[in-house]
């Protein structure tokens, strides 16, 4: 392998596909990227794969000589990473050995590798018709929910965010067990490529490390091409542009989370976003020293909603705001990081806070600018005692 590439493309290369490099490597090949060298398209191919999530990119060189060769990634990315900006890039790797020399105005480095045929191959599952999403919407989607997802690898499906697609859009639903967030998306993918066409709905349920990935790679490229989405034998491949993301999906049948939304509210709260979230910001200053406890009390007569949180031989704070409200006074308590998450994931100017009573599901919902985003949050019990 040689040839001569762009400083400033490869370190980016190298930025993006190592977070596909395993961290605990179960064999040393998985530390490694892959790098492949093709004379004949002129471009230099980066691989990342720890066997469950895997990125490929791609970017232009004059290549010399084809060949391939797995490098570690970490050493790798910091030497190309601190190399002359204004300088382009030698890599050179003769055949059959598995050592590499770059060459930069700054200097010359020699690297060990392992051979590129050690590297697993990454699952480019390709075949029948593909789902062509256009990227903002499918970002928008991942970034009102990916939130919810839980961290608990012991939960399986629900450290995933599901995504399923009927005739009528795409529907993104991640939960916890303890808060639930749904966006609906009607003009996320291509008219042509419904597979609902045939009557049968698409659905599958997507790790949230491999989303948030694919959320980071669709936010930070420039192309407004849609990109595309097959799913074959536990494994999404997504394509966008010189990309390839590819993620096993998660087995097993997603909780029917719309069984869960209250159909109709006795008690609806009306209140400014950014005056919400401020207000809770301040009082779960206290709310951190105890329990991350916030009660909310709905007060008709007054126009107002008070936020108060109690934390035991420290102190007490409250907040009073002015409030829209439908319904009988309540109080009602919640996790405020949850709160504040649903809040931060709106991007309207007010919110409405439904509920039906203090121990029953409570949602929370944009005003007008995206009515098709839900919020469900378990409100935690009161004791009276």
């Amino acid at each position: 392998m040689k040839l001569v590439c762009s400083q400033a493309e490869l370190s980016a290369s190298l930025q993006l596909v190592s977070r596909a490099v395993a961290t605990r490597p179960t064999h040393p090949v998985l530390a490694n990227v892959l790098l492949t060298a093709d004379a004949g398209t002129g471009r230099l191919s980066l691989t990342g794969f720890d066997l469950s999530l895997g990125i490929q990119t791609s970017l232009p060189a004059a290549v010399e000589t084809s060949g391939a060769i797995t490098l570690p990634a970490k050493m790798f990315g910091e030497i190309v990473a601190r190399l002359a900006t204004d300088s382009p890039i030698s890599l050179s790797c003769p055949e059959g050995e598995e050592q590499l020399e770059l060459t930069n105005l700054s200097g010359s480095y020699r690297m060990r590798g392992m051979p590129a045929d050690d590297y697993p191959d990454l699952p480019l599952a390709q075949s029948g018709t593909p789902i062509r999403f256009h990227a903002e919407a499918l970002v928008k989607g991942l970034r009102a929910t990916l939130f919810a997802s839980s961290p608990d690898e012991n939960k399986q499906l629900l450290t995933g965010v599901h995504l399923r697609l009927d005739g009528e859009g795409l529907e993104c639903a991640a939960t916890d067990g303890h808060r639930l967030a749904v966006q609906r998306l009607s003009h996320a993918v291509e008219a042509t490529d419904q597979p609902a066409a045939d009557g049968e709905d698409f659905a599958v349920t997507v790790p949230a490390r491999s989303l948030r990935e694919l959320e980071r790679i669709l936010s930070g490229r420039g192309s407004q091409e849609p990109l595309s989405l097959f799913c074959e034998r536990g494994q999404v491949v997504v394509l966008s542009a010189d990309q390839v993301l590819t993620s096993r999906s998660l087995d097993g049948t997603y909780p029917n989370y719309r069984q869960l939304i209250p159909a109709s509210f006795q008690r609806r709260m009306v209140l400014d976003r950014r005056a919400f979230i401020a207000a809770l910001e301040r009082v779960a200053v206290l709310a951190d020293q105890h329990n991350n406890v916030v009660k909310i009390s709905a007060d008709p007569g007054a126009g107002t909603a008070t936020i108060r949180a109690d934390a035991q031989d420290v102190g007490s704070g409250s907040e009073s705001l002015a409030a829209t409200i439908e319904g009988e006074a309540i109080e009602i308590a919640f996790n405020v990081r949850y709160l504040l998450d649903g809040l931060k994931a709106m991007g309207s100017d007010q919110v409405v806070l439904q509920c039906n009573a203090a121990t029953t599901p409570a949602v929370l919902a944009p005003v007008g600018a995206d009515e098709a985003f839900t919020y469900l949050v378990m409100p935690v019990q009161i004791r009276t005692s």
